[in-house]
């Protein structure tokens, strides 16, 4: 078909995120961490790292999601492009069409900004690996090639089924005939739309009301990264994933000015020995002395925040020459304190943990790092995440990422590094 949008020179873009409050598959779902990202804020950062995007809406019913919409366009310095609406209950229930949501987030920009919209997109939180790339490629294709709608998809090889014994008493193939096995190099190409990103050109969207008419351009992206968050081991396989495809860079020197350090877990294994009097013994790793010591060298601020009341703790810090509290039963309360009293600004400390108690301090730290041990959640929190578990060099490993692998000052990234 013809494409029958006509595109503008300087076409106004506007991407909309639907987020409700109210999921009963995955509670709390758009405010899930994949990366130690909500998913509402990472899908308005793929938003506004898009060129072509103009501003951003999230229609929403929850407060909580506003905010976290907002901050995500603060902490990129774009707080004027992100606008939050109110989505009336009448659109906020589970039957409501992502289509009304758009529309009337559509109608409320443009009342906003006594402005009209050239091309609208429509971009979900559930998919959590959607890219600029992918933005840019459906939102171009509406404004400047002339599609009246855009939509992303990937290939696709499978060999669909569908059981159809209550019809005709038989199962039989969906995109093929099950006797017939061609080779994949002799099927036809199948996409799948990966539920990511559509755009559409807005007069048309508003006469049609859906967000496919007119002419439909296709926008490849890249199958691994398709994924749509429906239930929780949705949520549990992007967790996994996030390691592999976010290309957030580990931190250098010039990104820290501290690092705070658990020690349970972190600097050991997480295991006691206990002898016969009753007194307990931890093994750390010479590795991770070492590379403290270069932190230490490097002039980084040090401390190690621990709840442990054991006095193993304070021996090991007194051995490091670094700074210690422990016992302490709000870690994050001692760290603002911390960092308080030594002019440190909390988003340039690098803190290392492991364990859900350490997850007020990742929400305080600017990098939360976890070791590889680390718990699932502290895993997901976290903004980076060591190769080595904790307790066999996982400080070691970090010393490298700031000072480079000879702990010298030379940066380099290691390349067995998981970044988040």
């Amino acid at each position: 078909m013809t494409p029958t949008s006509t595109p503008k020179p300087n076409p106004t873009v506007l991407a909309v995120i639907p987020a409700r409050g109210g999921s009963k598959g995955v509670p709390a779902k758009n405010l899930a961490q994949v990366g130690g990202i909500p998913l509402v804020a990472r899908a308005v950062r793929a938003c506004l790292s898009a060129r072509e995007v103009t501003d951003v809406v999230v229609t929403t019913d929850d407060a909580a999601i506003a905010d976290a919409a907002r901050a995500a366009g603060d902490a990129l310095g774009a707080t004027e492009r992100v606008h939050c609406v109110q989505r009336p209950p009448a659109i906020a229930g589970d039957t409501a069409t992502s289509e009304a949501a758009v529309l009337h987030a559509l109608d409320a920009y443009e009342a906003m900004h006594e402005r009209t919209a050239d091309v609208v997109l429509l971009v979900q939180c559930t998919s959590p690996f959607v890219t600029r790339e992918d933005i840019d490629g459906v939102a171009a294709a509406v404004a400047r090639d002339g599609a009246d709608t855009a939509v992303t998809v990937a290939p696709f090889h499978g060999f669909i089924w569908r059981d159809g014994s209550a019809v005709e008493d038989d199962t039989y193939g969906v995109n093929h005939d099950k006797a017939v096995r061609p080779r994949r190099q002799d099927r036809p190409q199948d996409l799948l739309e990966t539920g990511a990103a559509y755009a559409m050109d807005v007069e048309g969207f508003r006469t049609h009301r859906h967000r496919f008419f007119g002419h439909t351009a296709l926008v490849t992206t890249d199958p691994a990264r398709v994924l749509e968050i429906d239930d929780p081991h949705d949520l549990a396989r992007a967790r996994a994933l996030a390691p592999l495809l976010d290309p957030s860079p580990l931190p250098t020197r010039e990104d820290i000015d501290a690092v705070v350090l658990d020690f349970d877990g972190t600097q050991t294994d997480d295991r006691v020995l206990i002898d016969s009097d009753g007194r307990e013994i931890v093994a750390v790793h010479r590795g991770d002395g070492l590379g403290i010591a270069a932190l230490r060298r490097a002039g980084l601020d040090l401390l190690i925040l621990s709840t442990e009341q054991n006095p193993v703790v304070a021996a090991r810090a007194d051995k490091l020459k670094i700074p210690v509290l422990h016992g302490i039963d709000r870690k994050d309360l001692a760290l603002k304190q911390w960092c308080d009293e030594h002019g440190i600004a909390p988003e340039r400390v690098l803190y290392v943990g492991n364990d859900v108690n350490d997850l007020p301090c990742f929400a305080l730290a600017g990098w939360p790092v976890a070791v590889a041990s680390a718990h699932d959640s502290v895993r997901a929190a976290a903004r980076a995440v060591t190769t080595t578990p904790g307790g066999f060099g996982a400080i070691r490993e970090i010393a490298a990422w700031l000072l480079g692998p000879t702990l010298t000052g030379h940066l380099s990234t290691p390349t067995n590094s998981t970044t988040k």
